[in-house]
């Protein structure tokens, strides 16, 4: 019954390119091909939810649905929160501060009814839909606060990249020299990568004036999905054999 894959560096190499994929591509949607924060969250909100039902069908660990979910989640979470936060007028801070909320609220009632955050093994419907109820308000939390730190806290582009650089590689000291609890800091680290990947995804897309390789959110977009399509392929073929190798 198990779905979910092993936390291991390629995971967290593909949540990075899916992140920034995300990025490219929310962007491509609502600005770049002008649909608007509010029709583009719907409409990705829509994509969330087919891929999801495809998630919660399935039986076995399949990595092109799982991370077709991952990818709809975190393209949904930059039109998600930009709309919370320009069109609503919530600002970066306050849709920053309503996130961390709805997250934490999420993984309280996660632990109360099913006594587990597990992020590596999951038996049951419920538990799955919390865990990517979760992975939703991570990612959209991600994005107001890489905007947050960009726009707001006086950091500026190159200073909130230091900072959520800095704040990462603490979360992975922590992890083998500490003793917080895993779970926690395998959210920390789900947040974090999601402004690292939007750093990385306007390093992509700005001019050179800006500090930025000019790809555009087109270019950015295709570069990204064909590596994310090659990690993944690799990831079903390594899976695919071990299937053969235990049924013989």
């Amino acid at each position: 019954m198990n779905k979910l894959p092993s936390i291991t560096l390629s995971f967290w190499i593909m949540k990075i390119c899916a992140t920034t994929l995300g990025e490219t591509a929310g962007d491509l949607l609502s600005m770049t091909m002008n649909v608007g924060y509010a029709y583009s969250s719907a409409i990705l909100l829509s994509c969330f939810l087919a891929t999801l039902f495809v998630q919660l069908s399935t039986k076995y660990f399949h990595p092109i649905i799982y991370w077709a979910v991952i990818l709809s989640t975190s393209i949904a979470g930059t039109t998600m929160s930009d709309y919370m936060d320009r069109t609503l007028g919530f600002g970066y801070a306050t849709g920053s501060v309503i996130l961390i909320s709805l997250l934490t609220l999420t993984l309280i009632i996660w632990k109360l009814t099913e006594k587990s955050l597990s992020v590596i093994n999951i038996n049951t419907l419920r538990g799955e839909v919390f865990y990517w109820t979760a992975i939703l308000f991570s990612n959209t939390l991600g994005t107001a606060f890489g905007d947050f730190l960009a726009d707001n806290s006086g950091l500026g582009f190159s200073g909130g990249a230091f900072l959520i650089s800095i704040l990462l590689v603490l979360t992975i000291l922590a992890y083998y020299f500490s003793k917080i609890s895993h779970v926690i800091l395998f959210w920390l680290a789900f947040v974090l990568t999601r402004p690292f990947g939007a750093t990385l995804g306007d390093l992509l897309t700005k001019t050179p004036e800006k500090g930025g390789l000019n790809l555009g959110t087109v270019g950015s977009s295709l570069i990204l999905f064909t590596i994310l399509v090659v990690l993944v392929s690799i990831s079903t073929i390594k899976i695919n054999r071990e299937k053969i190798r235990i049924s013989k």
